[in-house]
């Protein structure tokens, strides 16, 4: 066991308020997730636990220290936090943070960090595993960036809309209407990185484009930062046909959950396919998530997990 001291500065009665919270609730939860023991006088802490959890523990709370400075902590911005600090016990390592015009987009976890590295040095990127880990939010991260940088000319959306056999014709509206129930998540990323009026705007100007993965047969994207999401839901016909729309200084990113295939029984999977069959083509990464990378309610991870280890044990 380890005993670790921390003094937080300045000694801030009302700051330290907000770290510890209501009745130390923010302390209590920190203590279960970390498996750790947080005692403290004032500002002055004591940590005692596994060395590598009383180190993370102590960086821990001096970051939410620091983020008393302009705003609350809620439990849940604490959860957030936590999932960081469960992840990193190396002191020196540093996580990913990405500049939208309206947030900051942090990297939790190990995982996170080397999907956003991954899409920066790759031109076909693949994030797989359970709902909650960040796949989408990364991803439309990612593309805001390279927009606001001009390294590319557009972002693409596409999802499979499974759903309505992606016969979109008999749904009411225009394109964009017919596909919006889809594209929810995309959009509320969107919404919140670039603001409402800002993603309206570049939605008329088709710098974002919205393109159902039935409609993408036969073109071409260059310059372009393209999201499949939900890609468990492409047959593997659609999901070769969509690999070989990459155009010229375009990039791909492909989401998906194998655990959440909505395709009828008798059809396989295009992600799980590619996952097999692209795997060794170099220039292609995959990064794979675990329910200990979910940022979502702590019992989203606990879900998973059980769900997880029930189908293996059927399997």
């Amino acid at each position: 066991m380890d005993i670790r001291h921390l003094t937080l500065e300045p000694n801030d009665v009302d700051r330290l308020s907000l770290l510890c919270g209501q009745h130390d609730s923010h302390l209590r939860l920190i203590e279960s997730r970390l498996n750790v023991a947080i005692r403290n006088r004032g500002n002055q802490f004591e940590i005692e636990g596994d060395p590598l959890a009383t180190a993370a523990c102590g960086r821990l709370l001096d970051q939410l220290y620091r983020e008393t400075r302009q705003a609350t902590l809620t439990n849940d911005e604490v959860h957030l936090f936590l999932q960081e600090a469960a992840h990193f016990a190396d002191a020196d390592q540093a996580t990913v943070v990405i500049d939208t015009p309206k947030i900051k987009v942090r990297a939790r976890g190990q995982h996170q960090c080397d999907y956003i590295r991954a899409v920066g040095s790759h031109d076909v990127n693949f994030g797989i595993g359970p709902a909650g880990t960040g796949k989408t939010w990364l991803a439309v991260a990612c593309a805001v960036d390279a927009l606001r940088r001009d390294r590319v000319q557009r972002i693409v959306l596409v999802r499979p809309a499974v759903e309505a056999g992606e016969r979109l014709g008999f749904l009411p509206g225009d394109l964009a209407q017919k596909i919006d129930p889809y594209l929810r998540p995309l959009y509320d990323a969107l919404y919140e990185m670039l603001g409402f009026e800002r993603v309206t705007k570049l939605v008329e100007r088709q710098v974002i484009e919205i393109a159902p993965l039935a409609y993408m047969r036969g073109r071409t994207l260059n310059h372009s930062f393209i999201i499949l999401d939900e890609s468990q839901n492409t047959t593997r016909e659609q999901m070769k046909m969509f690999l070989t729309r990459l155009g010229f200084g375009s990039t791909a990113v492909i989401t998906g959950d194998p655990s959440q295939i909505d395709l009828p029984r008798k059809s396989e999977s295009g992600l799980i396919q590619a996952e097999q069959v692209l795997a060794k083509v170099q220039g292609i990464s995959m990064t794979r998530f675990t329910y200990k990378d979910v940022v979502r309610h702590p019992l989203v991870g606990r879900i998973v997990d059980a769900y997880e280890r029930a189908d293996d044990s059927t399997g």
